[in-house]
């Protein structure tokens, strides 16, 4: 497992499985010579995409950022729609670093699509269950709203068994919510209504984790943003923004989708200066 130590932050990416969805989709608008470039697709124009939970480590608290695709969470035609050639071994890394699912005080979930939430609950027989049954799970209040009732377009993705066993673990906030004095998550809106980013700043060093407004490294161009953005001018507004308040305090951008980087630094011409490399 990659880690990064960021200030008195620890962080720890654990395999939460992954999918292969279109190029198109995930670029949207881009033409496909430019973006295949940067990120290769397979023969079926997919590219492959993580879910790999960040575990991070502060003052005595074990936090995860998002929970995977989940074990046995999907039917045989999910998994083939969603392209998933591997699911959730969360539960097994955080054994691996001597951590029980009873250990995690909080969850950050940026969003609620599927491929975020899944790891959330798990299945005996068809009874769903909480995952991590002592956490406290973080998102924004207009996510949680829209996960219970979505809208026509949004229902596909917010699906009522993702959120039902864990709806009294759940701590919604409006702008800003301060996890620690060195991590915060932030509303940006974007890639859905409620998305939210996380700020992790801990002495001189900080670590911005966008989430799906910047799903992989490919996508650091502010105008290449996903078919799949409710509101892809927000989502190139934000990105813009926060991606020079990177640049400019030499943060670390880490990724969840991403299948390469586990997080990496761009220098003032947006070249990679420091990186760290998925072991595939």
């Amino acid at each position: 497992m990659e880690t990064l130590t960021v200030g008195r932050l620890k962080v720890t990416w654990l395999n939460g499985g992954n999918n292969h969805l279109d190029g198109g989709a995930m670029f949207g608008v881009v033409p496909k010579a430019l973006w295949s470039k940067r990120y290769p697709a397979n023969e079926d124009n997919r590219i492959e995409l993580r879910a790999d939970p960040l575990l991070i480590q502060a003052e005595g608290r074990n936090i995860l950022v998002e929970t995977g695709m989940g074990k046995g969470r999907l039917s045989e035609k999910q998994l083939r729609n969603f392209g998933v050639t591997e699911e959730s071994s969360v539960q097994i890394c955080l054994n691996q670093l001597g951590i029980s699912v009873e250990d995690i005080d909080t969850i950050l979930m940026t969003h609620l699509h599927f491929d975020h939430v899944l790891g959330l609950t798990s299945s005996k027989g068809e009874e769903l269950f909480p995952t991590f049954p002592n956490a406290q799970i973080i998102v924004s209040k207009i996510e949680w709203d829209e996960m219970r009732e979505p809208n026509i377009r949004s229902r596909n993705t917010y699906w009522k068994e993702n959120w039902q066993a864990i709806a009294h673990q759940v701590i919604s906030f409006s702008a800003q919510y301060d996890v620690t004095e060195e991590i915060k998550m932030i509303h940006t809106g974007g890639h859905s209504n409620g998305h939210a980013i996380i700020v992790l700043e801990s002495g001189e060093e900080m670590l911005l984790h966008l989430a799906d407004i910047l799903p992989t490294h490919a996508h650091q161009n502010p105008l290449w943003v996903m078919a799949y953005d409710d509101y892809p001018m927000t989502s190139i507004e934000q990105k813009q923004k926060w991606i020079q308040y990177g640049v400019d305090h030499n943060a670390w951008f880490s990724f969840y989708h991403d299948a390469y980087y586990r997080a990496l630094k761009w220098d003032a011409k947006g070249e990679i200066a420091e990186k760290i490399e998925r072991r595939r």
